[in-house]
């Protein structure tokens, strides 16, 4: 191996829930390195998922990624001039770090005025196992269960 691997960066918990894992959503959300309105939408977002389900924030955001996250995913992979898609495991960097893509993608296709408001909306969806984000999440799922037959490729 000529390079070396890159050291992982370890980020700060986010001041309002001491949290690692709403800090990381916090810089996936950020646009233009705006923190502190990638900030605002979030907790605007806990507040409005409080007031709709009577549960705290944090918790229904914690289900809603735990039940985005993907255990299986296809990766393309070439084999004598044809290319298979292999299933394959998931790392757990990598299906938390799907999960909140997913989730702030679909969020932001939503149909509500303020991202606050499609944030809070995708979230609650999420976490009742419902929503775009799962959708995406069980149509991963399908593809690898369709492509089994390449297992045996993944070396």
């Amino acid at each position: 191996m000529r390079k070396r691997r890159a050291e992982k960066r370890y980020i700060k918990p986010d001041p309002k829930f001491n949290d690692i894992t709403v800090s990381k959503f916090i810089n996936c959300l950020m646009n233009d390195g705006k923190k502190s309105a990638a900030r605002k939408i979030i907790y605007n977002a806990f507040d409005i998922i409080e007031g709709k389900t009577k549960k705290p924030g944090l918790e229904v955001f914690k289900q809603a990624l735990s039940n985005v996250q993907p255990v299986i995913e296809v990766r393309s992979r070439r084999v004598g001039g044809a290319t298979y898609q292999v299933p394959s495991e998931v790392r757990p960097e990598r299906r938390n770090a799907l999960a909140m893509r997913w989730i702030k993608t679909y969020a932001s296709q939503r149909g509500d005025k303020t991202m606050s408001q499609k944030l809070a909306q995708e979230l609650i969806a999420a976490s009742n196992n419902e929503g775009s984000a799962v959708k995406k999440k069980d149509d991963t799922h399908k593809m690898a269960e369709a492509n089994k037959a390449f297992a045996h490729f993944k070396w």
